[in-house]
């Protein structure tokens, strides 16, 4: 959970964060109006009128709600009590989160436009920002989506590329767990003994079912005319492995130019590449059926479409209300994704392989293609900061 320093001023695709000194940087610093030092820790200046959130539609508003209900309930549970004890962070309780998201619902209710809202928070509320992966506030921003494919419920000769339940003894499997290669094979079609059995449906195209593992749910329309929706059962004992990253190492792009649409395009053009790096992902997700359940994060809850983010939950308070500051693509009459810069307001409601450290965030998109091709599009840096009453 998250280490936060309180000031005597008032006031987060694909790597871990790798730490210089012998002692870990606190994730979050109670942000300020003016420059304060703190031992190993940066300079911070944050003005209040850096922070007015986007409410540019009335579904901006009822959406950000959804969000914070989804929370709510989430702090009533069991695993929340548990989360915000074992964090051990003084100031930063699972009450102070709670009543922080009912004030800020009341003031969604009841202020007039985002700059009165502005004007509230600024009175009553307390920002503190991630340090972000350099020590210095920069959080690296990717986005994920919930994918939307057709499926079969048996292998055909179309539908040949298999998503797998949980296996029932995978506690009891001897570590390391078989690699990728062991278990699906190179091309992904020759399933171990470990998986035999186990197929839940099968897709047409093997990146499908990779880019499903990658974002751990989808949404699927079978062949015989149901939809079946599919969620994150387990893993595999393995750190993730961005095959994106690897592609790099090969020489094939430039880090700054990568993006999902660019990645994928390339696997399409060189299939035989496909056996070669997709392997190197050794993480492997098992599925389970939700019944056609919203997509949901690590925290049980139903996550929202630009509303809910991924974050590293030893670093960062479960459900708890945060702003970032980034980029996201928004689409042009012309049909074009162009970035616009956000201050926009989200919950963090999940977690990922990938998302390590206090300078990872990982934005949710929503739901089928055109949420997947802005999702693909995000890979920017900003910056993230928590509210919380004071």
């Amino acid at each position: 959970m998250l280490a936060a320093v309180m000031l005597p001023a008032r006031a987060r695709s694909e790597a871990t964060v790798d730490r210089l000194v012998n002692r870990p940087l606190p994730s979050l610093v109670k942000s300020t109006n003016t420059l304060v030092r703190l031992p190993k820790a940066p300079f911070h200046e944050s003005l209040f009128s850096q922070f007015e959130g986007d409410f540019s539609t009335l579904d901006d508003r009822r959406s950000l709600l959804t969000a914070i209900d989804h929370s709510l309930r989430y702090l009533q549970t069991d695993r929340a009590i548990v989360a915000y004890r074992q964090s051990g962070v003084p100031g930063i309780t699972r009450e102070r989160v709670d009543r922080s998201l009912k004030r800020f619902r009341q003031l969604l209710l009841t202020t007039s436009s985002a700059t009165a809202l502005q004007a509230a928070i600024e009175r009553e509320f307390v920002f503190y920002q991630a340090t972000g992966e350099d020590g210095q506030g920069t959080v690296a921003f990717t986005g994920y989506f919930e994918p939307v494919y057709v499926a079969s419920r048996r292998p055909t000769a179309a539908f040949r590329y298999p998503l797998f339940r949980l296996p029932p003894d995978l506690a009891s499997w001897a570590k390391p767990h078989p690699t990728r290669l062991q278990l699906e094979g190179a091309d992904g079609l020759h399933p171990s003994r470990w998986l035999k059995g186990l197929e839940l449906v099968w897709l047409r195209d093997r990146l499908e079912a990779f880019l499903i593992q990658v974002q751990g749910s989808a949404r699927l329309q079978l062949t015989d005319g149901s939809v079946m929706t599919v969620g994150h059962a387990g893993t595999t004992d393995y750190s993730y492995t961005s095959v994106g990253r690897e592609l790099v190492k090969a020489g094939k792009f430039k880090l700054e130019e990568l993006t999902l649409p660019l990645l994928l395009q390339y696997l399409k053009d060189n299939p035989a590449d496909r056996d070669v790096y997709l392997p190197r992902n050794n993480r492997f997700v098992f599925f389970q059926p939700t019944g056609g359940a919203a997509a949901s994060g690590s925290l049980g809850v139903p996550v929202t479409a630009e509303r809910s983010i991924a974050t590293d939950k030893t670093q960062f308070p479960p459900g708890a209300l945060a702003l970032l500051q980034t980029q996201i693509p928004y689409a042009k009459p012309t049909g074009q994704l162009e970035k616009r810069p956000v201050n926009r307001y989200v919950l963090d409601q999940d977690t990922g392989g990938a998302i390590k450290g206090a300078g990872r965030v990982d934005l949710f998109m929503g739901t089928g293609k055109l949420a997947g091709d802005r999702a693909g599009l995000i890979n920017d840096t900003g910056r993230l900061y928590y509210l919380l009453l004071r």
